[in-house]
């Protein structure tokens, strides 16, 4: 069995309380989760502690500064953590000889084209966030050899901020809303990634991985699906995305 650690911005001590980490129950991972409180990517002396502690052969690095809009005031952090923290645990996996796994995104890409990226297409961020995680999957491969880049997009799930819960929240208060439609995703599940995640690093086939759900849509689409699926009497009209 492998031992893997995760860290989760939100878990209650002692227990398998998030719905991502419910999907790894019965894959053969023995979980250790560990709160951003305790462990912030930041701090070198605070990564090693963890790491002493529980001497993983496999590291779930799935925390992130992930304020897209609000990374573009503040830079210094979002890199702080995205790249510098990222770089800070790779280093630790190599010493302690852990495999890991990076949660990227799909931000390292431009976001122009117009079908879904293949895993070597050319890199082009846009924003401070996608700068930052592309420095992260550049930290990793210039200082592992075992490891599993993962990018995703559109996620959602039971816990944590996410596009459904937000339409969710406002067709409670609105008859009708703007989406845009000329963004096209794949619209991803917590709970089936993380069984992907914990099958994934119990393996040895190491690289750069796109990990989505199947299908695609656009936003307008999906809220359309949300509220439709909900039983909730909400219009949605499609806008660009320079509306």
């Amino acid at each position: 069995q492998s031992r893997g650690w995760g860290v989760q911005d939100k878990v209650e001590k002692g227990h398998l309380c998030n719905d991502s980490v419910g999907g790894v129950k019965d894959s053969g991972v023995e979980l250790r989760c560990v709160s951003v409180w305790h462990c912030r990517l930041t701090k070198a002396k605070a990564l090693r502690r963890v790491m002493t502690a529980y001497k993983p052969n496999g590291v779930i690095h799935a925390a992130a500064y992930t304020a897209v809009d609000r990374a573009e005031d503040d830079e210094a952090a979002c890199m702080a953590v995205n790249a510098e923290g990222t770089a800070n645990l790779a280093k630790l996996c190599r010493e302690f000889h852990a495999k890991m796994v990076y949660i990227s995104t799909d931000y390292v890409f431009p976001g122009d084209g117009d079908a879904p990226y293949e895993t070597d297409a050319p890199k082009g961020p846009q924003n401070v966030y996608g700068k930052s995680k592309l420095m992260g999957e550049e930290a990793i491969q210039s200082i592992l050899k075992r490891y599993f880049i993962v990018r995703i997009s559109w996620v959602f799930g039971i816990n944590g901020k996410n596009f459904i819960r937000t339409m969710l929240r406002l067709g409670e208060s609105h008859a009708k809303l703007t989406v845009v439609d000329d963004q096209v995703g794949s619209p991803t599940y917590t709970r089936d990634l993380s069984v992907l995640l914990a099958d994934m690093i119990q393996t040895e086939r190491y690289g750069v991985y796109h990990a989505t759900n199947e299908g695609f849509c656009s936003w307008a689409e999906l809220a359309a699906e949300v509220f439709r699926q909900a039983g909730m009497p909400v219009e949605v009209t499609p806008v660009p995305s320079s509306a």
